[in-house]
């Protein structure tokens, strides 16, 4: 069962996780809880980097393109233009 605290913040911390809130399109609540897993070096699947979670997923999509590695640039460039 999950536990619900309650936490009195001073402005400028409150003010840097509204920010980093914002920043970052996550909910206040979970920025403290990856907060609170870093801190008690409690890791988990929520930690790390954004790449780090999803790094097994990395190559492993379709892309159509078979040669997108070595012509992102160009591919990137072609779908702007494109609009989409």
């Amino acid at each position: 069962m999950e536990e619900q605290l309650t936490v009195r913040l001073p402005e400028e911390l409150g003010r840097a996780l509204r920010a980093a809130a914002t920043r970052t399109h996550r909910k206040s609540s979970e920025i403290v809880r990856l907060a609170l897993r870093e801190y008690l070096g409690l890791g988990g699947a929520e930690a790390g980097r954004p790449a780090d979670r999803v790094r097994g997923l990395l190559g492993a999509l379709e892309s159509g393109t078979p040669d997108l590695a070595t012509r992102s640039r160009d591919v990137l460039l072609e779908s702007l233009r494109r609009g989409g």
